[in-house]
């Protein structure tokens, strides 16, 4: 659903100059059934500090009628445009997007509470960034994924960690904060637009020295996933060598 004012953008501020302390991004591809709880909960939880910015990713459904119906709403904003591509599409136009100091992003379905990322985000203290991890102490985890998921997901961190060398246990987590000027020095090189986004920020934020903390993290697997795993597997292990091939000839 786009708004008539300026197509692609439903911002719910008239105020384009407006700042934020904090930005929260949700990429969403087909989540009508999920985001709406997801909506109802961040934006009781966080004040008009923090802006949230939904981000369309080739949406077939209703999603965008959904995001649209909690407005007008001073801190929420849907960004709907026709060239984002994939989850690292949506969240790197978030990014660029984002007016707040701090900038973080969860996954639409609510996986993460609003209480469980601010917890994340007064965690950062000095570091430039902090990632939920699902692996360091699963027993904080309400609801594991099926026993298929994390099979995936184990096979999936072994070879980024092998060939990529990052010291993460967890990449995938949908629950990352991080300081804008750290976001800032990696998003003209982020171009993955599959998954393996979160791979492709990890690897660039280390190489180039800031301080990302890793953390456990209370999280719920939640039913009705929009993402087919097999489907995913091979185009992910594929961007994984190219994020590999792209970054070593760069150097």
């Amino acid at each position: 659903m786009k708004n008539s004012k300026k197509p692609g953008t439903v911002d719910a501020s008239n105020d384009t100059t407006r700042r934020f302390s904090r930005s929260i991004i949700i990429p969403a591809r087909n989540e009508a059934r999920r985001i709406g709880p997801t909506l109802d909960e961040y934006l009781r939880h966080f004040g008009t500090d923090t802006e949230i910015i939904v981000v369309l990713n080739s949406c077939e459904d209703d999603t965008g009628t959904v995001v649209a119906s909690f407005g007008p709403h001073e801190n929420l904003r849907m960004i709907d445009e026709p060239w984002i591509q994939g989850k690292g599409g949506a969240v790197t136009e978030g990014f660029k997007r984002a007016k707040g100091g701090v900038v973080a992003f969860v996954d639409a379905d609510g996986a993460t509470s609003a209480s469980e990322l601010e917890r994340l985000m007064h965690l950062l203290g000095d570091y430039d960034g902090v990632i939920g991890s699902r692996w360091i102490d699963p027993t904080m985890l309400i609801r594991q994924q099926s026993y298929l998921r994390r099979l995936t997901s184990r096979a999936f961190n072994l070879i980024v960690r092998k060939l990529l060398h990052l010291p993460f246990l967890d990449t995938q987590c949908g629950a990352k904060v991080f300081r804008r000027e750290a976001v800032d020095a990696v998003i003209s090189s982020l171009d993955t637009t599959n998954m393996a986004f979160d791979v492709e920020l990890l690897y660039l934020l280390n190489e180039k020295g800031f301080r990302v903390e890793e953390v456990p993290t209370i999280w719920e697997a939640k039913p009705d996933s929009t993402i087919h795993i097999w489907a995913v597997a091979l185009a992910m292990l594929l961007a994984i060598i190219r994020i590999k091939l792209k970054h070593r000839a760069g150097k």
